[in-house]
C-alpha cells in the first residue's frame, strides 16, 4: 500500500514519486457520532469535491455533539460528560473505527489520525478546563503504551499520518512528557508514517523537542475574528522560522463557525477561502484543510452543541445541511487550479508594494508562474518587471477569467483594477 513520504528539505508531500497537495476535510468526532450510512454519503460527496484527506480524532472529541450512538473506546458510565476508565478497550469501538478507515481508504482518501486531544493529556488548557468541572479525562501516563499499541494494531497497516496532539499547548513539561512518549512508542511500532502536531489556534511555537522528531508542521489560525492575518502571519513564521518542512494550516475558520470568545458573527464562504488562499502564498504550500461547523462535530436536529464550555462557538446547523456549504467546493478548486497550472512548492514573495499586508504573492521556483491572491479589488502593485508574463485575473465566485490592464514603468508593474465584487488570484504564467 503506497504512501505520503516527506524528502528531507522539503516543503511538499509526495505519494507514488509524485507531488500530493494534502486537501482535507475536518471530521473530528466521525468515530462516535457518525451512522455507517452517514459516512458513505459524506465520503461519496467529498470525494466530488476533490478532497483526499480526512481528519479524524481516534478518541472521543471534548465537543462533539449530542448522539444517540453507543460507541465508547473505554469503560464509562452514564455521566455526562463522559468520564473513562483507562482499564481495558472497547473492542466494538475500534473494529468500527477500522472499518470507517477501511472504507475511506477504499474511496482514495488518507488518513490524518488524532492520537491525543489536548483533553486526555495534563495541564494543557482543555484539562485545566475539565478539572473545574471534576469531570477530568486525563489519561494515566502509564496507560500511554498500551492505548499507542491498540492504536498501531488498528490502524498503522492502513498508513495513516498521525496527528500526536490535538489542539493543544505546551506549558507543562508534564504535557511534553505525554506526547513525547506517545510519539517515540509509535515510532518505535510504525516507523515509516508520518508524525505532525495539531497545535493551539494562533499558537506559533513548537518546543525544541519535537523539531526533529516531526514530519512537517501544522498551524491553525483558528476561529477568532479579530486576528484576520493570522493565516498568513504563522505560516510566514514557520516559513522563515524553524527547518525546511511541509507546513499545512490545519484548521482555518471553520465554515459559519461562530466566532470565538462568544463574539457575535460567523465565518462564512469568502472568509474560509481567503484564509486558505492567504495561507498557501505565505509559505504553507503543502495543501490546506476545510472545516465546516456542523460537520467536525457532526451535529444532528435536536441533539445538544457542545458544553457551554471552551470558546463558546454559537450553535451549528446539522451536518446534513453543514456538508453542503459552498466553501468546500472552492477548496477543491484551489486544487483543482494548482494542477491546471502544474504548480507544486510556491515560494512566498515580498514585492507587493501597496500599504497592506493582505495581498500575497508567491511564485513557483524559477518564478515561471506567479500567483497573486487579492482579497479586495484594487490596482495592484509589484516591485518587479512583468512584462514577459501572460497576465490574467480568475474571480474566485463566478471562477470567470478577466484579461487586466497592464502598465510596467521603472521596472515595476501595476495591475490594474478588475470588474469582479470580491476576491481574485492573479496567475502569472512567463510567455
Amino acid at each position: 500500500m503506497s504512501q505520503i513520504i516527506v524528502e528531507k528539505n522539503s516543503r511538499i508531500f509526495k505519494k507514488d514519486n509524485k507531488q500530493f497537495f494534502y486537501l482535507a476535510d475536518t471530521c473530528w468526532s466521525a468515530f462516535t457520532n457518525i451512522t455507517l450510512e452517514e459516512w458513505e454519503y459524506y465520503l461519496n460527496l467529498r470525494k466530488t469535491q476533490g478532497f483526499n484527506v480526512i481528519q479524524i480524532n481516534i478518541l472521543p472529541q471534548w465537543d462533539a455533539s449530542g448522539t444517540e450512538l453507543n460507541y465508547y473506546p473505554l469503560p464509562c458510565d452514564d455521566s455526562f460528560p463522559k468520564i473513562f476508565k483507562f482499564t481495558e478497550f472497547n473492542q466494538e469501538y475500534f473494529d468500527r473505527a477500522r472499518h470507517m478507515c477501511e472504507m475511506a481508504k477504499e474511496k482514495g482518501f488518507e488518513l490524518a489520525l488524532v492520537v491525543l486531544w489536548c483533553n486526555y493529556v495534563p495541564n494543557t488548557w482543555a484539562s485545566k478546563m475539565f478539572s473545574k468541572m471534576s469531570s477530568n479525562n486525563i489519561m494515566p501516563y502509564e496507560f500511554i503504551d498500551k492505548y499507542i499499541e491498540k492504536v498501531n494494531e488498528t490502524f498503522s497497516d492502513l498508513n495513516p499520518i498521525y496527528v500526536i496532539s490535538g489542539d493543544t499547548d505546551f506549558d507543562g513539561e508534564d504535557t511534553k512528557e505525554y506526547y513525547l512518549k506517545a510519539a517515540n512508542k509509535l515510532r518505535k511500532l510504525a516507523p515509516d508514517l508520518l508524525q505532525t502536531l495539531h497545535i493551539r489556534g494562533r499558537l506559533e511555537v513548537i518546543p525544541e523537542e519535537f523539531i526533529e522528531l516531526i514530519d512537517f508542521y501544522m498551524y491553525q489560525s483558528g476561529h477568532n475574528a479579530e486576528n484576520p492575518a493570522m493565516p498568513y502571519l504563522l505560516a510566514k513564521n514557520f516559513y522563515e522560522k524553524y527547518p525546511a518542512k511541509p507546513i499545512i494550516n490545519s484548521e482555518p475558520c471553520y465554515e459559519q463557525m461562530g466566532y470565538s470568545r462568544n463574539m457575535y458573527g460567523r465565518f462564512y464562504q469568502f472568509d474560509v477561502r481567503r484564509a486558505a488562499w492567504m495561507s498557501l502564498l505565505s509559505g504553507a504550500c503543502a495543501g490546506v484543510t476545510y472545516g465546516a461547523h456542523g460537520i467536525y462535530s457532526w451535529h444532528k436536529i435536536g441533539k445538544r452543541f457542545g458544553l457551554g464550555i471552551g470558546e463558546g462557538f454559537d450553535s451549528p446547523n446539522p451536518w446534513n445541511d453543514a456538508v453542503k456549504y459552498p466553501g468546500a467546493w472552492d477548496y477543491g478548486y484551489i486544487k483543482y487550479m494548482l494542477d491546471l497550472y502544474g504548480i507544486h512548492e510556491l515560494i512566498p514573495i515580498d514585492k507587493i508594494m501597496n500599504s497592506t499586508d493582505d495581498i500575497r504573492m508567491a511564485s513557483t521556483r524559477g518564478e515561471d508562474k506567479i500567483l497573486i491572491y487579492v482579497p479586495a479589488n484594487t490596482n495592484v502593485r509589484i516591485d518587479k518587471n512583468l512584462s514577459s508574463y501572460d497576465i490574467k485575473i480568475i474571480d474566485m465566485v463566478s471562477k470567470n477569467v478577466f484579461i487586466p490592464s497592464v502598465e510596467v514603468k521603472d521596472e515595476k508593474t501595476t495591475i490594474y483594477m478588475h470588474s469582479f465584487e470580491k476576491d481574485v488570484v492573479i496567475v502569472m504564467r512567463k510567455k
